[in-house]
């Protein structure tokens, strides 16, 4: 491959990742698509509406992921959540840290770009703030005490610390089929379960565009990052490549890092050495998709803070979920749907522990209110 086609074909990747993230904003801003609102919708009305929302979009990455790799599409071995380390304790942390933070920032990663798109000037703060506690998680200060700490408690195995390595090394399958067997159980599961209360509801069109757009938009994602954007050996160096991504391995959507890293693309640009990735572009997208679904439907407003406590809450949960988010290796989209799409150890970790830090913030939420009355 000539330098030439490699700068076409990275160009196609950077477009194929925008156009589908402009997709996951839209679909986000119509469907009020969020984890945040999710937990919050179970905690404080009992409704799990939102929450299988989430459970039918995790099912169809799950089963889109595992169908690349049954096919030879994508190599699992070769994305950024596969690791021989089960670092449990970090995903365990950085998930609470999350969790709680998302709740006082009024969303997560991908909620706080969605809500720009809509207007809201306070999400545009959360952006900021949690891209340079993020990015000083990646590089800094924050990124010292995470690499001393809890990155250094691990379990090692010799095949990968996932579902599929564990059943192929105890039954003697190939990995990619033991993939495609716990997709088709836990994905069809969740889909299932969320398709059964989707008619229950009455609301069907409306929740499967959630369940099943956001869910096939990851899918596609991993196509777009371990498949189209796969060279196996670079003009320059010789050795395989995954174009367009920070990691330099097969990436979906996150909504923690690629922030970190949208902000240094912009206070940086003139240094030639920033470029565009999947994760930037991705950050764009969403922000886009949701702005223009928000013009459409006339739902475009602008928002700002409420009091001073309003601030200091959406700053604190900024800088939760920029070092929970790094910490636990990616946020309710990065770990709850690209993560745990490829059947990870720490990505099942890091959502149990971001839904437990969520449900605890809430509970504070009441505990202060009721100490206010």
């Amino acid at each position: 491959m000539q330098s030439s086609d490699l700068s076409s074909l990275t160009t196609q990747v950077l477009w194929a990742a925008f156009f589908l993230s402009v997709v996951f904003g839209a679909i986000a801003q119509r469907t009020h698509f969020c984890t945040m609102g999710a937990v919050s919708d179970v905690v404080n009305m009992g409704d799990w509406t939102r929450m299988r929302q989430w459970g039918m979009a995790i099912g169809v990455a799950m089963i889109g992921f595992a169908a690349l790799a049954f096919a030879g599409l994508i190599d699992p071995a070769k994305t950024l959540y596969a690791s021989n380390r089960w670092i449990w304790l970090s995903a365990a942390v950085g998930g609470l840290m999350f969790g709680f933070g998302m709740v006082l920032a009024s969303g997560c990663g991908s909620k706080t770009l969605v809500r720009i798109g809509g207007g809201s000037l306070k999400s545009l703060v959360v952006f900021v703030v949690m891209g340079v506690a993020a990015f000083a998680t990646l590089k800094g200060v924050t990124a010292v005490i995470r690499v001393a700490t809890v990155d250094r408690v691990a379990i090692d195995f010799v095949a990968g610390a996932n579902l599929p390595a564990w059943t192929s090394a105890a039954f003697g399958i190939r990995t990619s089929i033991a993939g495609l067997l716990w997709a088709l159980v836990l994905g069809g599961g969740l889909m299932a379960w969320a398709f059964v209360g989707f008619r229950r509801s009455g609301e069907l069109p409306n929740n499967l565009l959630a369940g099943l757009g956001i869910g096939a938009v990851v899918a596609a994602m991993w196509w777009v990052s371990g498949h189209l954007g796969y060279v196996a050996e670079h003009p320059e160096t010789l050795q395989e490549a995954f174009l367009a991504t920070n990691s330099g391995r097969a990436e979906a959507l996150s909504f923690v890092s690629p922030v970190a890293y949208t902000l240094d693309w912009l206070m940086f640009f003139s240094d030639k050495s920033k470029v565009l990735t999947l994760g930037i572009v991705s950050v764009f997208g969403v922000i886009a998709g949701s702005a223009l679904c928000a013009i459409a439907t006339r739902t475009f407003r602008w928002e700002g803070f409420g009091s001073t406590e309003d601030v200091a809450n959406h700053l604190a949960g900024a800088v939760l979920m920029g070092v929970g988010g790094v910490t636990a290796m990616g946020c309710t989209i990065g770990q709850g749907l690209s993560g745990i799409s490829t059947l990870s150890a720490t990505s099942f970790v890091a959502v149990a522990a971001i839904l437990a830090g969520a449900v605890a913030a809430f509970k504070y939420q009441v505990w202060r209110l009721d100490r206010m009355a």
